[in-house]
C-alpha cells in the first residue's frame, strides 16, 4: 500500500525502491514535500468544507490522498515486526485470507543387524510421515476521522496528521509481540484462542535452577558468578542431551534485567563478565547469542523469572504471520465519521520440536 511517490516530490523519488535507497536527508525532504503538497490540497477544500455534510464524494476526495501520504510515512519509518526480528523465526508464508497451514514431518526408522549368509531376514529401513496443521485467525486495529476533523483541516489548509495511523500500527505491533511470546492479547489474563507462546509452551522441558544461593535460594541476586555461569551452561547443555545431540542451543533468552546483570557482573577469577566468559568458552560451533525477552520475567513457576535456551531454527519454533497488518481503503460509516480499518492474519507461535528448547525457572 505504498503509493503516489512521484506526484508531490518533484523528482525526489518515483517508487518504493527508490525511496528506500535515499539517505536520511533525502527522505526527510520527501516527507516535507509530501506535507506541503497535502497542505496545498487541503487549502483547495477550504471553501467546500460545509459540503462534506451533503456530498460524501467531496469528503472522500479530500481524505483519500491525505491517507495515502499518512500510510506511506507510517509504513516507511519503522514497521513491521521490528520488535520480533531476531528473537524467533517468523513465517510469513501465505496471505491475509489463508485459514491455516499444513506441514509434514518425517522420521527414519530401521537398524542394521547381523545376518546369516543364507538368511531371509534382511532388515529394512523406512520412513514415518506425520501430518500437522495450524489454524490462522483474523485480527485488526484501525482508526477513524470525524467530519469535524476533516473540516478543520480543510479550513486551516493543513494536512491530516499521522498520529492515528501510527497509533494503530503500534497497537498492531504490541498485539503481534504479545501473541508470539505468550499466546495472549495484550492486557489479557487468558488466551482467547487457547494458544500459548514462546515463553510458556507446556511441552518444553522445564526445571528450576539449583537452590544453592544464599539461604538455599535460586535467584541469581543471591548467587556467585560461578553459580550463575553453571546455571546457564546447564540449560545450554540440556538441549543437546534432550535431543541426543541432534540440536544445539544457539540462543539464550533472558528477562532484560537479568541479561543486563550478567553483562555487567565479572567472573570471580577472570577479567571478563559472566556474559563474555560464556560466549568465549564454547568448544566448536558458533558462540551463543543472548537475547532480552521481557515476557520471560515472571513466566516461570510461582511467578519466578525464566531462562530459555533454544536452537533458534524454524524447524524448532516459528511465529506464523501470513498476513501482516495493513490498512483498508477509507469509507464513510456514518453521516459524520470516516473509518480506516486495519487487519492482520496471525497463527501464533508453534513449537515444533519442544525438546530443542529448555526452560530454567527461579533465576
Amino acid at each position: 500500500m505504498i503509493i503516489n511517490f512521484a506526484d508531490a516530490t518533484g523528482g525526489v523519488c518515483t517508487d518504493a525502491a527508490s525511496f528506500l535507497a535515499l539517505d536520511a536527508n533525502q527522505r526527510e525532504l520527501a516527507f516535507r514535500n509530501w506535507a506541503a503538497f497535502d497542505a496545498a490540497l487541503a487549502a483547495t477544500f477550504g471553501d467546500q468544507s460545509q459540503e462534506f455534510f451533503v456530498d460524501a464524494q467531496i469528503g472522500r476526495a479530500f481524505l483519500t490522498p491525505q491517507l495515502y501520504r499518512i500510510e506511506t510515512q507510517v509504513y516507511m519509518r519503522k514497521y513491521p515486526n521490528a520488535d520480533l526480528t531476531g528473537l524467533i523465526p517468523i513465517n510469513t508464508n501465505g496471505d491475509m485470507w489463508d485459514v491455516g497451514t499444513v506441514f509434514y514431518s518425517m522420521d527414519e526408522v530401521g537398524r542394521a543387524e547381523f545376518l546369516s549368509g543364507k538368511g531371509f531376514d534382511m532388515p529394512y529401513a523406512g520412513t514415518l510421515t506425520n501430518q500437522n496443521s495450524r489454524g490462522f485467525q483474523l485480527a485488526g486495529i484501525g482508526y477513524e476521522w470525524s467530519t469535524q476533523e476533516l473540516q478543520r483541516a480543510a479550513k486551516l489548509g493543513r494536512a491530516l496528521g499521522t498520529d492515528k495511523a501510527a497509533a494503530a500500527r503500534k497497537a498492531a505491533q504490541f498485539f503481534k509481540r504479545s501473541i508470539a511470546m505468550t499466546g495472549r492479547a495484550p492486557g489479557t489474563a487468558a488466551s482467547e484462542k487457547g494458544w500459548t507462546g514462546f515463553v510458556n509452551d507446556p511441552n518444553v522441558p522445564t526445571a528450576n535452577v539449583a537452590a544453592d544461593g544464599t539461604g538455599s535460594t535460586t535467584p541469581w541476586a543471591n548467587k556467585t558468578p560461578d553459580q550463575i555461569s553453571r546455571d546457564i551452561w546447564g540449560a545450554v547443555n540440556a538441549v543437546e542431551q534432550q535431543t541426543g545431540e541432534t540440536h544445539t542451543a544457539t540462543t539464550v533468552a533472558l528477562p532484560t534485567e537479568k541479561l543486563r546483570y550478567i553483562e555487567q557482573t565479572r567472573m570471580s577469577d577472570t577479567g571478563s563478565t559472566i556474559l563474555a566468559y560464556i560466549r568465549g568458552n564454547r568448544d566448536g560451533g558458533d558462540n551463543i547469542a543472548f537475547k532480552p525477552i521481557r515476557e520471560l520475567k515472571g513466566a516461570g513457576a510461582s511467578g519466578t523469572d525464566r531462562l530459555a535456551a533454544y536452537d533458534s531454527s524454524e524447524e524448532v519454533v516459528q511465529f506464523h504471520l501470513p498476513g501482516d497488518h495493513e490498512f483498508l481503503p477509507a469509507f464513510q460509516k456514518s453521516s459524520m465519521t470516516y473509518e480506516v480499518g486495519g487487519i492482520m492474519n496471525v497463527g501464533g507461535t508453534e513449537v515444533r520440536l519442544p525438546k530443542a528448547i529448555t526452560y530454567r525457572d527461579g533465576i
